[in-house]
């Protein structure tokens, strides 16, 4: 029998053994999604919905999460649009990389200034506000130097947060766990170390338990990273079910309905949209409220399941059509308003639409152009319109080849709508001045309206690159009074369009010398690629004649679309340049239109008074109180009556 001594020895050491159990908690076999929602606390600076966190405000991110803490899994691939919560998903991320499973994160952002800011507006009031976080980074103020605004050291491990123009920290700091944000805004290269994802992935060799997750909104197709990473993964798109056929669809931009009306108000547009806002299913048809279809079941559907095995990487691609935050008719409006500007629309099309930019636009190929060409219509003698109403200036840009002279004639109105009046090109050497005086029945004639009214070209800027350069200048010189100027065109993305005039020497005699433009032909053809991709009437829309003379047929668009911009490695990071598009080997109808757009910027004519003169209306009466004699009647000396 036990005595009374070891029976109270005995129930001191249970009673021990009981207060050390009582404060003993086993680890905890939580997923990021379970985690998040028992420790996550979403910032008040930082959300709109602060507070404790809750997936079931963003469903879609449940799989990704889930995703990280399957050991099956080495990547993750999130496209998203803006306002889904990607941003989140990384936060939560890294929260459970702290508290659970303890490693080095090196989180890395486009710049070092993205990541600076992103330190201080979200990892700093994630640590602060979330208690089991605040209890295991180390103080920003002590002086252990643990927690910088670059760096948080935690048991077990260290967040380190970098920007790709930083080729140091990526060459040299060994990582379990890599997050990169925004991938599609990260240097090509890093400094002279190559690819920044690569270089990053390196670092984690010696951990066979490595971790990858990417994140970014798409940029334009083909030169996308977060594109490639996707379709290497599982391809996996958000679907909801029809409540109608019950077949399970993604919710895309073509497939949403809508009826809108729009103001205008000096000639800009403001949109409202009427009606109800429906999704069409693709499969039945019908049509399915916003608020009805968002409270239908949802999932993540793999068109590459096969990756999940076979390379470890879940892909992702999520629009906001899903978002909480985004109702349907601010995208809607938000795509009217940007739909006549080619660099806005992008944005939507990324950041909104979820998708990819191709740098065509709307803009298939040359037929697309050619079935958009217009009637212009006829005189009443029979002869075709060369100008229809809204035209109210000509500029002309000429090409030098060493055996022809290639033009364009294009008129201009308000807000950079053009038309095309003439395109063509006159057989003949540059140094023959017979070449010359046929140029000079295409820039000296009048271009007729429907009325019989008529317009003469205002400038005309001539090529005067390659083996003709001398020539083309004495050419110029000698049709200064007609205003026809030697131009050279200069590439890269720091070439102003157009610059002011400078003297250049046309021979040997210095004391003979013309006028001469510099041209930025690239920033000219980022304006008429801009352009082309506008399919409204109105401003920057660009018109063709459908009147075969006239010159605007399956050549001249093959020759206008000839060009591409592309990115390019180059030492210290990429540049954009244009390229040829393979079967396009000509581009003369690309410069001659550069070369005419070029010309309106430089003499920057007054619209709404070239409006005034062409039609003989008076100025406003402030404008005329200042004038010596009365304008009503005085004509433009471009301004032509058919007498």
């Amino acid at each position: 029998m036990m005595s009374q001594t070891n029976r109270k020895n005995a129930k001191k050491l249970n009673a021990t053994a009981a207060g050390i159990l009582k404060h003993f908690k086993p680890p905890e076999n939580l997923n990021v999604s379970e985690w998040a929602e028992k420790k996550r606390v979403i910032s008040r600076e930082t959300a709109a919905e602060p507070g404790p966190w809750r997936t079931s405000r963003t469903p879609y991110l449940r799989a990704p999460m889930e995703a990280f803490t399957d050991p099956n899994v080495h990547k993750i691939v999130m496209v998203a649009a803006s306002q889904v919560g990607k941003t989140e998903l990384e936060m939560n991320i890294i929260g459970y990389i702290i508290d659970q499973d303890p490693g080095s994160i090196l989180y890395i952002h486009p710049k070092l200034d993205n990541a600076r800011k992103f330190s201080r507006e979200r990892i700093d009031p994630m640590i602060r506000d979330c208690k089991v976080l605040r209890s295991k980074v180390s103080d920003a103020k002590a002086k252990s130097g643990g927690n910088t605004v670059l760096q948080k050291s935690f048991p077990g491990g260290m967040l380190k947060l970098i920007g790709t123009n930083s080729p140091d920290a990526l060459a040299s700091t060994p990582a379990r766990y890599i997050i990169g944000d925004e991938l599609d805004r990260w240097a090509k290269t890093a400094g002279d170390e190559g690819d920044p994802l690569s270089l990053a992935e390196a670092r984690q060799a010696t951990f066979y338990n490595a971790k990858t997750v990417e994140v970014s909104t798409p940029t334009v197709k083909g030169a996308s990273n977060i594109e490639k990473s996707y379709y290497k993964g599982t391809q996996e798109r958000w679907c909801h079910q029809c409540p109608e056929c019950e077949e399970w669809h993604e919710i895309v931009f073509d497939n949403i309905k809508f009826e809108h009306t729009f103001t205008k108000i000096r000639n800009k547009k403001t949109y409202k949209i009427t009606g109800e806002v429906e999704w069409a299913c693709p499969g039945c048809g019908c049509l399915i409220a916003e608020d009805r279809i968002k409270k239908q079941p949802a999932d993540w559907f793999a068109d590459n399941p096969d990756a999940y095995k076979e390379t470890g990487t879940k892909s992702y691609w999520l629009n906001a059509f899903s978002s909480p935050w985004m109702p349907w008719s601010k995208i809607i409006l938000k795509f009217l308003d940007a739909k006549d500007d080619p660099a806005s629309l992008q944005v939507v099309y990324n950041t909104m639409l979820g998708q990819l930019w191709e740098d065509r636009g709307e803009i298939d190929d040359e037929d697309t152009l050619l079935a958009r060409r217009e009637d212009y219509g006829t005189r009443p003698d029979g002869s075709d319109v060369e100008l229809p109403e809204g035209v109210l200036v000509l500029t002309c840009g000429v090409d030098t080849q060493d055996n022809r002279l290639e033009y364009e004639v294009v008129g201009h109105g308000h807000y950079g709508e053009t038309w095309g009046v003439r395109s063509g090109f006159i057989m003949g050497r540059p140094d023959d001045e017979a070449t010359w005086a046929k140029l000079d029945e295409v820039t000296d004639r009048v271009y007729r309206f429907r009325s019989g009214q008529g317009l003469r070209i205002s400038i005309t800027f001539a090529d005067m690159g390659g083996h003709f350069s001398k020539e083309v200048k004495a050419a110029c010189r000698a049709r200064y009074h007609r205003r026809i100027f030697a131009i050279s065109g200069k590439g890269g993305e720091s070439a102003p369009y157009t610059s002011p005039a400078t003297k250049v020497v046309v021979a040997d005699d210095k004391r003979v010398w013309c006028w001469h433009y510099s041209i930025g032909v690239d920033a000219g053809k980022a304006v008429i690629m801009a352009n082309l991709k506008v399919q409204e009437s109105g401003p920057k829309f660009c018109h063709f004649p459908r009147n075969e003379s006239a010159g605007y047929n399956l050549r001249y668009f093959n020759q206008l679309l000839s060009e591409k911009l592309v990115p390019t490695k180059v030492r210290g990071g990429q540049v954009w340049r244009w390229e040829k598009i393979p079967g396009h080997t000509r581009n003369e109808a690309l410069d001659c239109r550069n070369y005419a757009l070029a010309a309106l910027r430089i003499i920057n004519p007054d619209m709404d008074a070239e409006e005034r003169r062409l039609k003989g209306l008076p100025e406003p009466q402030a404008q005329r109180k200042q004038s010596v004699q009365p304008t009503a009647k005085r004509k433009r000396r471009d301004v032509y009556d058919d007498w």
